[in-house]
């Protein structure tokens, strides 16, 4: 296959579900795990684009189907779950990578400043203006975007040799960013229920771990950090004065860390950790 792989680890017969799989980021993955030979289970909202990555994956010779579920409805994730065991096989990996932002869960400004109490603009929303369903729809999406996955296949998972979760989390989760609170803290959210899971799985045999990118140029976030030339935002151009390499992440540089998180000769040992990929971007102190 084609898939960019930086070293091979051997996952043959085994079935992989992909959440969020029609992403930039995880079909991604859904793709670098084929290549490894897994069988692929894509899941997003939207059918015809998980389809779509199912049949590039199919393409270059792997196996995969794609599947419309909604990772916060519990009755679609169940019925993905029976077409996943009739066609494919039980779960022996998956990646909880479905979520996202929401405009209502942002603030305008990275501060309160006295005027935006005083004779606030508009245009101009604050900490005060966040919006409760907005704040709602992120925490869902991320967080229990991740539970009701997690709780639909992780009981075949159980005392399955080599059994693995990867979930998704964000650099944010260790150190929160300006403006977007509520995707802030969902995916702290995340963080601390992988360590939660991995502790609680252990007995079982069940692996959970997981990535927290940095900056990557993705369709949800194209528009805060491009402009329609193509140059930079001024939030962009902030982000990489302090991100030590230089430059956004490229979605091949997660492949190597999901390959030795799922890999058990490589990785066996390593259970409740969240490891970031971001350049340096948490590290740096901006001095």
């Amino acid at each position: 296959m084609s898939t960019y792989l930086p070293f091979k680890v051997d996952l043959s017969g085994k079935v992989a579900v992909v959440t969020g799989g029609s992403g930039v980021l995880c079909s991604g993955f859904a793709k670098a795990l084929a290549a490894s030979g897994a069988a692929i289970a894509i899941i997003g909202r939207r059918e015809a684009a998980a389809v779509a990555v199912a049949e590039e994956i199919i393409a270059e010779g792997g196996k995969a189907i794609g599947i419309s579920a909604d990772v916060t409805d519990k009755a679609s994730l169940f019925a993905a779950r029976e077409r996943i065991n009739r066609e494919l096989g039980t779960t022996d990996i998956l990646i909880n990578g479905a979520g996202g932002n929401n405009p209502k869960g942002t603030t305008t400004r990275e501060y309160l400043f006295p005027e935006d109490l005083e004779e606030k603009a508009a245009d101009i929303a604050t900490f005060f203006d966040l919006d409760e369903s907005g704040v709602r729809t992120v925490f869902d999406v991320n967080f229990i975007g991740t539970l009701l996955p997690t709780q639909v296949f992780a009981v075949d998972m159980a005392n399955k040799a080599d059994a693995v979760i990867i979930n998704v989390s964000s650099m944010n989760s260790f150190r929160p960013l300006t403006k977007i609170p509520a995707y802030s803290a969902a995916k702290a959210a995340v963080s601390n229920f992988t360590q939660w899971l991995a502790v609680h799985f252990a007995p079982v045999g069940i692996r959970v771990n997981a990535i927290a990118p940095g900056f990557f140029v993705t369709e949800q976030n194209r528009n805060l950090l491009m402009k329609p030339d193509g140059s930079l935002t001024p939030r962009s151009e902030k982000i990489l004065a302090h991100t030590p390499m230089g430059r956004f992440g490229d979605p091949d540089d997660l492949t190597g860390t999901l390959l030795w998180l799922v890999d058990k000769g490589s990785s066996g040992f390593v259970n409740g950790v969240v490891v970031p990929v971001d350049g340096g971007f948490a590290a740096y102190s901006g001095v």
